[in-house]
């Protein structure tokens, strides 16, 4: 299949891409990094009349360190965030769970922005996002905003941007002290969708206790969902493996909501998402018992 035909603009700066979108609206997509829009326009499930490619756009590739947080371009490339010394010391979450995105040929071309911005619910990266409490820089020709990454994700496939806006920049803050973290998934072959998988963050206070405690899903739900029940059940809790457990189950039973497809059905995937919260869990809570012992 080919794509329907379309008009095609190579702005070299961001205010002549908002331009653009500001006058096509939503008969115009950005072009990122391509690995998610060609192959639906080459199936014609996507037929924009106009591509805006944001590839020449320098100002959109970097990744660097403020505020004690990491900012990245929405253009860097998901190799770039994999292989950065900077992601690795800010945002180890982050670093750990990128190499679990697709296929490193993939990760090469695939931007962190495109992916955030396309809301597929089996991404790696809006979980990872709202496990983190990012925060999304969004720009038209006439508006500037941040939006919480918790509150970008409005449906299947569906932003809070508007048509002619774009995401321009990503924030991750910085874990706080005595913050433990995982990330698992369950594909059946690496670099596959994943038929369920999760991101924790546990903070534990300085006799040992939870208090503070973030488990997101992909893949059970329209978007990101995160276990807010399960989360809660934590909170005020030692974090034995009696715990661990009571959670996962909340998670799996009240938090996620799954839909069967070709790879898996409801049950499987409940099923995933309680082995897979166990994991997270204890992974993040191994590591914050540890980050409190430095």
């Amino acid at each position: 299949m080919k794509p329907a035909a379309f008009d095609y603009f190579a702005p070299g700066t961001l205010d002549e891409a908002l331009g653009l979108l500001a006058d096509y609206g939503g008969d115009a997509k950005p072009l990122a990094g391509g690995q998610s829009l060609v192959p639906t326009m080459n199936f014609r499930l996507a037929q924009p009349a106009v591509l805006v490619d944001l590839n020449g756009i320098d100002e959109l590739f970097f990744i660097r360190e403020e505020d004690g947080g990491l900012r990245c371009g929405a253009m860097t490339r998901q190799r770039s965030v994999e292989r950065s010394p900077l992601v690795q010391r800010i945002s180890p979450l982050l670093y750990e769970a990128m190499p679990h995105i697709a296929h490193s040929q993939i990760r090469n071309r695939g931007t962190i922005g495109g992916s955030l911005a396309h809301a597929d619910p089996a991404a790696e990266l809006p979980v990872l996002a709202v496990a983190l409490d990012a925060r999304m820089y969004v720009r038209s020709v006439t508006d500037a905003r941040w939006v919480a990454a918790r509150d970008f994700y409005v449906g299947l496939f569906a932003t809070a941007m508007l048509p002619d806006e774009m995401l321009v920049e990503v924030a991750f803050p910085a874990l706080p002290p005595g913050s433990g973290w995982a990330f698992d998934e369950v594909a059946r072959q690496h670099g596959n969708y994943a038929m369920c998988g999760a991101a924790a963050v546990v903070g534990l206070d300085g006799r040992g206790v939870v208090e503070r405690a973030r488990l997101v899903y992909l893949s059970v739900g329209e978007g990101p969902v995160e276990a807010e029940q399960a989360e809660a059940l934590l909170v005020g809790e030692q974090p034995n493996a009696e715990a661990i457990r009571a959670a996962a189950e909340t998670a799996a039973t009240q938090d996620v909501d799954p839909v069967g497809d070709i790879h898996a059905g409801p049950a499987f995937r409940r099923h995933l998402s309680r082995v897979i919260a166990e994991r997270v869990l204890t992974r993040a809570i191994e590591r914050a018992t540890e980050a409190n012992r430095q």
